[in-house]
């Protein structure tokens, strides 16, 4: 498949392309599936590390349309990863419900990156929601006994259900059904009496870029927290 302009842009921002190829789908929850993949070369090259994300290439009513996908549990050796979906009117969506072993896709590397907050805080802050659940995973396993608080936001009954993966003993998930500005709010009111010191504090932020940018502008300016103490990434568009 052609990229078309974004695959230009990407090119000259260093993007590297590989072709992936599916083993395996299994329907997780209801509106949430999870796709098999081996690498094509793309762990060898250039390794692993925390919310590692790639962006995939669908067709969208014959133009190339990309969505960046976090690599759930890549296996260097192997060559191996997982893909996870929050199911949703959409082609990348429609794509992984038709899946089948031997499909390809292709797949660009460039903008991710993760540095392990040194020294690590008291407590890891995450904000999130389905879409970036695969990447909170990837976040809490790097330090698996750190304590932990995560809001995530949910729309349907079944995203309660979804694959955490929490120590009880460690970590506190707060739901927050999705309404205009709950989840914003919700912070608000609880997430400062979990900050003692702010230069001491981690807060990871993944949610619709509205909301992203909402609670970015809060943690830095009413906070206080410096900004390489804040990772925030919009992970849609509402």
């Amino acid at each position: 498949m052609r990229h078309g302009w974004e695959g230009v842009v990407l090119k000259l921002f260093k993007g590297k392309d590989f072709v992936f190829t599916v083993t395996g789908a299994e329907q997780v929850a209801e509106r949430y599936r999870r796709v098999h993949c081996t690498d094509g070369g793309l762990l060898a090259a250039v390794g692993a590390h925390p919310t590692m994300w790639v962006r995939l290439w669908f067709d969208k009513a014959g133009k190339p349309h990309q969505r960046a996908y976090t690599l759930v549990d890549p296996d260097v050796e192997a060559g191996t990863f997982s893909l996870e979906f929050a199911l949703h009117d959409g082609c990348a969506a429609d794509w992984s419900l038709k899946a089948q072993p031997g499909d390809t896709i292709d797949a660009t590397l460039q903008g991710t990156d993760f540095d392990v907050p040194e020294p690590l805080p008291p407590r890891l802050l995450v904000i999130g929601d389905p879409a970036s659940l695969p990447a909170i995973n990837s976040l809490l396993g790097v330090a698996r006994k750190l304590p932990a608080t995560i809001w995530f936001e949910t729309q349907h009954d079944s995203d309660e259900e979804l694959p955490m993966r929490l120590d009880p003993s460690v970590h506190e998930v707060r739901p927050v059904r999705r309404t205009a500005g709950a989840l914003v709010a919700d912070v608000k009111a609880n997430l400062p009496a979990l900050v003692d010191d702010p230069a001491e504090t981690f807060v990871w932020v993944a949610c619709d870029t509205v909301t992203t940018r909402a609670l970015t502008a809060y943690l830095l300016k009413e906070l206080k927290i410096p900004r390489h103490r804040v990772k925030a990434l919009g992970y849609w568009r509402a």
